[in-house]
């Protein structure tokens, strides 16, 4: 009975050992500079076509730029402004209106202002596939963040296919 005792404890710790190992190397889907730039092009589209001269920023899964454009007339401001959102969205894995609207509610999220580089206004977008966050998009310069991320949830739409 030990020795089927001390099998079965050398057993778990070998597959506890294995699982840590298998775990120590991950493979994650990121954004391409293809897809960023098609997203990028795409969301200063739509804000064009209704009117609004905007800014976008497409960054990758760990918050860094990977493509930006700026429409014809866009103010100065709305490049960092959309770079910031799109951080934001990014690393929080979530639309930055969602998150304004939480902050300005709950007052355990106020607080979410403070952290360096967000930017709690309206128009960033996670990119995901699947469930999994590959990067975001922020836009701005719409007079309106909710019109800002109108945009961006339309650039993604015309690249759903490839989000697979």
């Amino acid at each position: 009975m030990q020795t089927f005792a001390k099998a079965s404890i050398l057993a778990l710790s070998l597959a506890a050992a294995s699982l840590a190992s298998a775990q120590s190397v991950r493979v994650e889907k990121n954004m391409s500079l293809d897809l960023a730039t098609q997203i990028a092009a795409a969301t200063v589209a739509s804000c064009t076509a209704a009117g609004y001269n905007v800014a976008a920023t497409v960054v990758d899964r760990a918050g860094t730029v990977r493509a930006v454009m700026r429409a014809d007339n866009a103010g100065p401001h709305t490049l960092e402004a959309s770079r910031l959102k799109a951080y934001t969205s990014a690393s929080a894995k979530n639309n930055t209106l969602a998150m304004m609207e939480a902050a300005q509610k709950n007052p355990a999220a106020a607080n979410l202002v403070n952290i360096p580089g967000y930017l709690l206004l309206g128009g960033g977008v996670p990119v995901k596939v699947g469930n999994e966050v590959i990067g975001a998009v922020g836009v701005g310069g719409a007079p309106g963040g909710h019109l800002d991320e109108q945009c961006a949830i339309a650039a993604i739409d015309k690249v759903k296919d490839q989000l697979k």
